[in-house]
């Protein structure tokens, strides 16, 4: 069964985890994509539709820059109720708001919410209670990227200085066309008024030209 964010792969369809597996939350580049390449590849976990899966030939890539690696200042937000998230399947999921990350990109303020998950979610994989959601849109969305937005995880903060690389940015499992995930939709205000040319771009598989236009 493909993995999940803090639940089961199809009930709440974050698929990003297996157990055993910690790629997801490390700030180390080649672990990530090298990780995410193996999980595709696995047709026990790949979200991949049975057409794409034969002849997949790897995630699609911005080439690694450091323009997107910033340091982010993090303040906590407390006293935050828990909301629902919408959904690509037109549910929702709960989530709190954490925290917010400040930083500067090109001589630029920037701001991005940090979300996280709910304890009945928690309480069911505790190895990853520490992993924070960062669910967003910038200027790419629909062109490069996917239309609807894509995420980054990262460990709890210890403190408000924040190693926050948009190179580790992947997409949502609905980006591959499988109709059975229901993945979080990206808050208005985590719309960023950039160009993230960083991370995961659409999908697009050279034998069957399938990108993110199968579902937005």
């Amino acid at each position: 069964m493909t993995r999940v964010f803090f639940t089961l792969s199809i009930l709440l369809s974050f698929s990003m985890f297996a157990a055993g597996q910690t790629f997801y939350g490390t700030t180390d580049l080649s672990e990530f994509r090298e990780g995410r390449d193996k999980e595709f590849r696995d047709k026990a976990e790949s979200p991949l539709q049975d057409k794409d899966f034969t002849d997949f030939a790897g995630l699609n890539y911005f080439p690694a820059n450091k323009k997107f690696r910033v340091k982010a200042v993090f303040s906590r937000t407390r006293d935050e109720k828990y909301f629902q998230m919408p959904t690509s399947s037109g549910t929702s999921k709960k989530f709190v708001k954490y925290g917010v990350l400040n930083f500067d990109i090109g001589g630029r303020k920037h701001m991005l919410n940090v979300y996280q998950s709910n304890p009945e979610n928690l309480a069911k994989f505790p190895e990853y209670a520490d992993l924070l959601f960062i669910p967003f849109k910038d200027q790419t969305s629909g062109k490069e990227t996917y239309g609807v937005g894509r995420y980054i995880d990262i460990k709890m903060p210890q403190d408000e200085s924040v190693v926050l690389d948009f190179n580790l940015a992947y997409n949502p499992n609905c980006a591959y066309g499988n109709e059975k995930y229901s993945c979080p939709i990206p808050p208005n205000l985590n719309a960023l008024s950039i160009e993230i040319k960083a991370g995961e771009k659409k999908f697009l598989n050279p034998a069957t030209s399938i990108s993110d236009s199968v579902k937005k």
